[in-house]
């Protein structure tokens, strides 16, 4: 059974810094994107030196500061709960860079967003205020969704960034689809990570991992701080009554492009009145 399913962790790399969940292709069937979710006690700094990837930091709650050579950005951040419901501030680091995550707040969570990179690229702040909002679905298919790093902003070299809400009782990422075909420019071939997150804490999702020919067919039952990762195949999430989802979505591959394609048997749903 390939390794899909992440479930959240405490380690302490230093006082006041805690690792929740480290993916990467070492540890994961992943060849271009990876996903950190670290804890940070006030004062705590946590630093980094990247090499050949590209990095967004999201400021998911509390309030941090982020620095990179001489660019200084301070207590970025706007919620105290990824269930505000609230975009929040980010900062785009491309490779070779050093950078340091210090959090203002008593607490504050941060979720690093990685992807290859070789080309440099100017580090900036992707402020609440640049998030693209949006609501998608109708029926029992709604989600409203913030655009944190998405194709149409040129800032990164691979990394797509996106959170998503789901309400109880609903379906996301649904119907199925697929983005694991270099078939442009209808299907563009993008791995993909879910940083889960429940409300309340004590609820669960249900994330279905599959291929057409079902060589790949996962169903899980995903908890807070839970993370899937998608190297291929359509990936549906659904929420049960009484609980909301939040997930956190990195894409990346070969083409800075999100074109999917979604399930032929499922397809019919999208067409309903």
């Amino acid at each position: 059974m390939t390794e899909l399913k992440f479930k959240a962790q405490k380690q302490e790399l230093k006082p006041g810094i805690t690792v929740i969940q480290d993916v990467t292709n070492n540890n994961a069937p992943l060849k271009y994107a990876g996903l950190k979710l670290i804890q940070l006690q006030k004062d705590a700094t946590y630093t980094e030196t990247l090499n050949q990837i590209e990095v967004c930091v999201v400021a998911l709650s509390g309030h941090i500061n982020v620095v990179e050579g001489e660019h200084h950005f301070e207590n970025i951040g706007t919620r105290d709960s990824v269930f505000a419901k609230r975009p929040t501030d980010s900062v785009y680091i491309s490779n070779d860079h050093t950078y340091q995550v210090t959090a203002v707040t008593e607490k504050a969570e941060v979720v690093l967003c990685y992807a290859p990179s070789s080309k440099q690229l100017p580090t900036k702040l992707i402020s609440a205020a640049d998030n693209t909002i949006e609501d998608r679905g109708n029926h029992s298919i709604k989600r409203h969704v913030h655009n944190i790093l998405p194709e149409d902003n040129p800032s990164a070299n691979s990394l797509l960034v996106v959170e998503v809400y789901t309400d109880g009782g609903n379906f996301s990422s649904y119907p199925p689809h697929r983005h694991d075909h270099d078939n442009l420019p209808t299907e563009s071939s993008l791995e993909e990570i879910y940083l889960h997150k429940i409300e309340p804490k004590q609820g669960f999702v249900f994330h279905r991992v599959y291929t057409d020919d079902r060589s790949l067919d996962e169903t899980m039952s995903v908890e807070n701080n839970d993370v899937v990762v998608v190297p291929k195949g359509y990936h549906p999430v659904g929420v049960p009554d009484g609980y909301n989802s939040y997930y956190l979505n990195v894409m990346a591959g070969p083409v800075r492009t999100w074109k999917f394609h979604n399930d032929p048997d499922h397809e019919w749903i999208l067409h309903r009145k």
